[in-house]
């Protein structure tokens, strides 16, 4: 198996890995757990059944409100842009789960279908994110918390939207979901201190006022999207990408406008979040 860094600070890609194969399993969780983002190559074989096998090595599985299914696979979610379609799932910086009282521990995306050219995604490190903020700042973030929600974006309130309208999110209902967190947490795995914050999800500082909560917010939001802090994956079919959502953002780029992509993603549980 080789793992070669994609950049300076964030993700990993593996060549020779088999998700199959037992003995694969101890040397992709380290580097899962030292990369935060691992993209393993060539798994062009694995079916639901194996990849499901694979996540639960990691934990229980998280079965997502608003994401339709895969047939025959509720604990499997569709993330589908067909190529009639414009609005991709995702465009926005986020972390995945963030509205839960335990967000995601990770998720584990497998490519099925993927555009000739396109369809990247993207994740920055919000670990490398809080070490490069003045110590200053980084004290007074690690005496605040932030409101997370799930209303506004898979609610009542995107009803309109071509992802609900086509069928690939449902369940508006279901988006009830409130939770404080720190703004700053150390990371459950590395200890490493982090921010988590994310653009889609946040909705308020609690106990700023509403226009110091924007300020503030916005500001970490720029300082998260500085290159440095970021890698790239670029897909192929039998691509799997697998990321810490306590440790990174991710956005997906809809830059292929007239193909389908078309991929299955599996969330495992995380634990409640520990401020730094």
């Amino acid at each position: 198996m080789q793992i070669s860094p994609l950049t300076g600070g964030l993700g990993a890609e593996l060549h020779g890995a088999d998700i199959r194969d037992p003995a694969h399993f101890d040397p992709i969780a380290q580097a899962f757990a030292t990369h935060s983002v691992i993209v393993i190559r060539d798994q062009t074989d694995v079916t639901p059944e194996d990849h499901l096998t694979f996540a639960r090595q990691f934990g229980t599985i998280n079965v997502n409100r608003f994401f339709t299914p895969v047939p025959g696979h509720p604990e499997i979610a569709t993330v589908l842009k067909e190529k009639d379609q414009t609005e991709a799932v995702g465009e926005g910086w986020h972390t995945d789960h963030s509205y839960d009282d335990e967000p995601a521990m990770g998720s584990i995306l497998r490519a099925i279908d993927v555009p000739p050219v396109g369809g990247d995604t993207l994740f920055v490190s919000m670990g490398m994110a809080f070490d490069t903020l003045s110590p200053t700042l980084q004290t007074f973030l690690m005496g605040l918390s932030a409101w997370h929600s799930s209303r506004h974006v898979f609610g009542a309130a995107a009803a309109d939207s071509e992802a609900v309208k086509s069928g690939r999110l449902a369940n508006a209902d279901a988006a009830t979901q409130d939770v404080l967190h720190p703004i700053v947490i150390r990371h459950p795995l590395s200890g490493r201190k982090g921010l988590f914050v994310n653009p889609v999800f946040t909705t308020r500082i609690d106990g700023l006022t509403p226009a110091e909560s924007d300020a503030l917010l916005q500001f970490l939001y720029a300082h998260c999207q500085q290159p440095e802090l970021h890698c790239r994956v670029r897909w192929n079919a039998g691509d799997i990408t697998m990321w810490d959502n306590r440790a990174t953002w991710h956005k997906a780029i809809n830059d292929y406008h007239g193909y389908r992509r078309y991929m299955h993603r599996i969330t495992v549980n995380g634990c409640a979040l520990t401020g730094a």
